[in-house]
């Protein structure tokens, strides 16, 4: 079965940086795009930055553009998400996930995607 397993997360004081990893398993990973969401508390989870399968397209949330960079390797079924300049509203649990269909960019739309990891929390005190 598909499984996403993210890494990276922790504490970091504002203006810090983190890259958050997302290893993948149980399908060929370079078939699917990837996407990255946050779910701060008390808040609904929202989209991050999304991957087509071959690397070469991202998208990203407008208010992130510029701090945050999705990016994959194929040769390690691994998705990664670099996260400069951060700040306190940063703070969130972020999940990676991947769509059911290959071959197939969903985007930010989150119920386009059907398997997710369980979460690393990041927070960023200021």
């Amino acid at each position: 079965q598909v499984q996403l397993v993210e890494s990276g997360g922790g504490l970091v004081q504002a203006g810090g940086s983190l890259r958050l990893s997302c290893a993948a398993s149980g399908r060929t990973f370079s078939h699917y795009a990837m996407g990255w969401f946050r779910q701060a508390p008390g808040k609904e989870r929202e989209f991050v930055a999304a991957i087509n399968w071959s690397g070469d397209s991202t998208y990203y949330t407008d208010s992130l553009k510029g701090r945050f960079t999705i990016s994959r390797d194929n040769a390690k079924n691994t998705v990664y998400l670099q996260m400069n300049s951060l700040k306190p509203e940063d703070t969130a649990v972020y999940y990676c996930a991947g769509p059911r269909r290959s071959y197939y960019y969903s985007g930010s739309l989150l119920s386009e995607y059907a398997y997710w990891g369980q979460g690393t929390q990041v927070t960023v005190s200021s």
